[in-house]
């Protein structure tokens, strides 16, 4: 017996949300990762380039990719790998300013590599994976077949606005360190600044991911987040929450 309620007027079926466990493998990726030759390292280079002085530009090729690997998300795992080798190099960085030992370096890498990068970023992907496919995805009808986002594209996304938070809270920071750890205004001002700045990158970059995908629609729901990160950084400055000083604190 059929289930009248799954079938809409004109013969159509009722469109659903699959509750799927996300496919992290793909083969294609895993081949690469153990066949370094394989890798488009200069690729990476350009999409980071890009993601600083031109975000969207980096989002433009995912439709030749779709076309020829017939998925959105990368098949190459040179992007990640990068991140991590910058985390890493940045946590030694930090590590040996501020003389923590090597047991001081392990804990503070567990921390940002494989807790803020890696769960947490998992986390957040996987967040953006199902929220995209239950209120973003536009429906099957009588013109548009349904499409549902890609864990791995998710993961691609947070990739990518990440690497937007790595550069102005890790790199950017570190290099005024001098100013940032005094105790005066302008340490608050600038520290906090830079902490805001990279949210703020995270959620626009986060925001052009999802607006790159043509089966999508209200992805500028993502931005009211921005508000928010405006209201928190106002905030901070007014009752002297210095950020910059409580992240090195706990970390290193």
């Amino acid at each position: 017996m059929s289930d009248s309620g799954s079938v809409l007027p004109g013969g159509l079926p009722r469109p659903r949300f699959r509750r799927r466990l996300p496919r992290i493998h793909r083969t294609a990726l895993w081949h690469r990762l153990f066949h370094w030759r394989q890798l488009d390292i200069e690729y990476a280079l350009w999409q980071m380039l890009y993601l600083l002085v031109s975000p969207s530009r980096v989002y433009r090729n995912i439709y030749y990719h779709k076309q020829t690997k017939n998925q959105w998300a990368r098949d190459d795992p040179a992007f990640m790998l990068l991140q991590t080798m910058g985390i890493l190099v940045i946590t030694a960085a930090y590590s040996v300013v501020y003389g923590v030992g090597l047991a001081g370096f392990s804990r503070a890498l567990v921390g940002l590599l494989g807790v803020n990068y890696l769960v947490v970023g998992g986390l957040l992907a996987t967040i953006t994976w199902a929220a995209a496919n239950r209120w973003m995805a536009r429906r099957r009808s009588a013109h548009v077949s349904e499409q549902s986002v890609e864990w791995m594209f998710a993961l691609d996304v947070h990739c990518n606005a990440f690497f937007l938070l790595f550069v102005f809270a890790y790199v950017v920071q570190f290099c005024f360190l001098p100013v940032v750890m005094r105790t005066s205004w302008m340490s608050l001002f600038l520290g906090n600044t830079l902490f805001a700045v990279a949210a703020a990158g995270y959620v626009y970059a986060t925001y052009l991911g999802l607006h790159a995908l043509p089966f999508l629609q209200r992805q500028e729901a993502v931005l009211y987040v921005i508000p928010v990160v405006a209201v928190a950084y106002l905030w901070s400055l007014a009752v002297g929450f210095n950020m910059s000083h409580h992240v090195i604190d706990y970390y290193f």
